[in-house]
């Protein structure tokens, strides 16, 4: 019988699965920097050490910008799953199943009814962990339901875009969630209702290309990618090297793309000062954010 073998390892392994967590710690994408999860959660997942806005979960994202963290989810409409019956190294179905349980999601949008500052509005909340958060269907289902919400209410809308593009696992369909919700926007501004497009990292692709680019106002994350195609792919193609900083918010700011660049503590502010401007309201000052110093 060999005692550390048999005796010593178990209590080692044991006592190590207690005490670790995988999540227990998270790296910085920009500085390295070896962040705590639990001091990560309290900035609002933005990297204490050089300031990068690391991407956000939905939830989460609701609870920061709702007042008191409440909403009401609105059930959007189900879709077909897997229209062209796709398969690549993997079935577009289990793949489907596979970010639904990683994500708790149904595909990458979600959208939220509540008050922010005291002003009644819809929120559409795009997910970049499902699937790049890229639009098919489902996605454009879910902008047309907000639109529709906020027409319906004479509510403000908001969608906080972060989008690799198109699902190319829904070829022609995916593209055509282009024009369908560029239309259903287009309705809410007929209606003389404010559309505020909030763009996180990344913005691009078919999302950049379509609603989330037609705001009446467009407030930008500090640091994020917002674009159509990739820089080095743009970089090939025009066979030259791009400025600095270019396709990043403050660059797109000063180009007169975007409208506001703030930090992820200002977000809520920003957009409270957006919507009673619009609307001609009055916002609940005990409601507004503080920036976390």
């Amino acid at each position: 019988m060999n005692w550390l073998t048999d005796f010593v390892r178990p209590k080692i392994q044991k006592t190590a699965l207690k005490e670790i967590d995988d999540n227990l710690w998270t790296k910085c994408p920009q500085c390295g920097q070896m962040l705590f999860s639990k001091e990560l959660k309290k900035s609002n997942y933005v990297c204490t050490r050089c300031g990068h806005h690391l991407r956000l979960y939905i939830e989460k994202r609701f609870k920061m910008l709702f007042d008191n963290g409440e909403y009401n989810e609105i059930t959007l409409p189900r879709c077909p799953e897997d229209p062209l019956n796709f398969k690549d190294s993997k079935r577009y179905t289990d793949r489907l199943k596979t970010y639904r349980k990683s994500t708790g999601n149904d595909d990458a949008i979600r959208v939220a009814q509540g008050e922010i500052g005291g002003i009644t509005c819809v929120v559409a909340a795009m997910d970049f962990f499902f699937m790049g958060g890229s639009m098919g269907t489902a996605v454009g289902e879910g902008i047309v339901k907000a639109a529709e919400m906020a027409c319906k209410g004479n509510y403000p809308l908001i969608t906080i875009a972060a989008s690799g593009g198109a699902r190319m696992q829904e070829g022609i369909l995916s593209l055509m969630q282009m024009a369908r919700t560029t239309a259903a926007i287009n309705q809410v501004k007929e209606k003389g209702l404010p559309f505020i497009s909030v763009l996180t990292d990344p913005t691009t692709g078919g999302v950049s290309a379509s609603f989330a680019m037609l705001g009446d106002i467009h407030i930008a994350e500090k640091g994020c990618v917002i674009g159509f195609a990739g820089q080095r792919v743009i970089e090939q193609t025009i066979r030259e090297k791009l400025p600095e900083g270019f396709q990043r918010a403050e660059y797109l700011k000063e180009h007169g793309m975007v409208d506001i660049v703030c930090e992820r503590a200002q977000l809520k502010n920003e957009l409270v000062k957006v919507i009673s401007i619009l609307t001609h309201s009055k916002p609940r000052l005990n409601t507004l954010s503080i920036e976390r110093r």
